[in-house]
């Protein structure tokens, strides 16, 4: 969401030559090279703020909290009391969740240097961290009039999304669309697209309102068949009829179901109701429109990887293969890769946290334009 090594630090053309190399060690997963050509950089040019914001971004993104505070303080020596070093701190602070420090570090660099675009853009997402989403939008705004950008574009999006004002964010998001520099900006704000639109279908309802699994279909696209918090999980056979329910209605047809993974009695239920056999995964064919089962994700297992991409790519691609990847439960955790289509229930900590399933509710999802499996083919050629 927000990069502080994209901000315009006027570098002259010999410094970003320098910075090449490292920026390819960065883009190439080669960290600990990247990290020893950045440092070898500030000890030969110490003042070179480009060099500071961008080494200070790739401890950022790996999570390195501590390690980016460490370097903030450094460049706090080299530049004292300044906009930039202010600002380096305060968005270190931020990431180690010490959000009224941040805050109060990033007024003093707005204090120091009112016109720094970057200070303002961290000090907007400072503020949205702590809840003042006006304060936030006020701060993004001033950004975006110092140094239009991708980045603040986003971030704006967001704040709004998080307000219930779907419309306006999603306006933000597709302005971060068309200001994108690169591929990856583009595809990431066309993500946030899709998923305002999906938050959208809850309107008037904030995403703060939404239950779990309205917000994993929101964040995600997957349909989750219980969507409703309750004491009473939902057991394997009522997770089973309720997806036949929802293929029915929906005109789903499957020529094959697929189970990896350890077996549960449903499943032989699930192809009867389905009307479909059950065959080994040697005999996966994308052109059956296959459906693949498991009882929960299985992330580590190459076969599982293998197919639900082969699914996912069909499904993209639009050639003439189809099908669904379905599971019975799936963890909640935040950080978790998703290769499901539909999600019987989602669990916590291993539990089911759902009560009976709501097919109609599942169905209106699955309907949605921006749901994974929307437009796909799931028939058989």
């Amino acid at each position: 969401m927000r990069t502080t090594a994209s901000y315009d630090l006027f570098p002259d053309a010999r410094s970003e030559r320098a910075l090449a190399r490292a920026r390819w060690l960065a883009r190439e997963g080669r960290m600990r090279e990247a990290e020893s050509a950045y440092n070898e950089m500030l000890t030969a040019q110490p003042e070179l703020k480009a060099c500071w914001a961008e080494y200070f971004e790739l401890l950022r993104s790996s999570g390195r909290r501590e390690e980016a505070l460490r370097l903030a303080d450094r460049a706090r020596a080299t530049f004292r009391d300044t906009g930039f070093s202010f600002t380096l701190r305060g968005a270190a602070l931020i990431e180690l969740g010490r959000y009224p420090e941040a805050l109060a570090e990033l007024e003093r660099a707005v204090e120091a240097d009112p016109d720094l675009a970057l200070t303002w853009h961290e000090l907007g997402y400072a503020a949205y961290k702590l809840g003042d989403k006006s304060r936030a939008l006020l701060a993004l705004d001033r950004a975006f009039g110092l140094e239009p950008h991708t980045d603040t574009l986003k971030l704006r999006g967001q704040v709004l999304r998080d307000a219930g004002r779907y419309q306006a964010a999603e306006v933000a998001f597709e302005g971060a669309a068309q200001a994108a520099e690169h591929a990856e900006q583009r595809t990431e704000a066309e993500r946030e697209i899709a998923a305002t639109r999906r938050y959208g279908f809850y309107a008037p309802r904030r995403p703060d309102d939404l239950s779990p699994a309205e917000r994993w279909f929101a964040d995600t696209g997957t349909v989750v068949l219980a969507p409703t918090p309750g004491p009473v999980p939902p057991g394997d056979e009522t997770l089973v009829a309720t997806f036949a329910e929802v293929a029915a209605d929906s005109g789903w047809q499957f020529g094959q179901i697929i189970l990896l993974g350890p077996t549960f009695p449903a499943c032989d239920d699930l192809a009867e109701r389905l009307g479909t056999p059950l065959v080994t995964d040697a005999a996966f064919d994308p052109a059956a429109c296959p459906l693949i089962v498991a009882l929960r994700p299985l992330s580590a297992d190459r076969t599982w990887i293998r197919l639900a991409e082969t699914v996912a790519a069909e499904a993209a691609g639009g050639g003439r293969g189809g099908g669904l990847v379905f599971a019975l439960e799936h963890p909640a955790e935040a950080g978790t890769t998703v290769t499901t289509d539909v999600i019987g229930v989602l669990t916590d900590a291993g539990k089911r946290r759902a009560r009976a399933p709501n097919p109609a509710h599942a169905l209106s999802e699955a309907q949605h334009p921006g749901a994974r499996v929307a437009g796909r083919r799931l028939r058989p050629a």
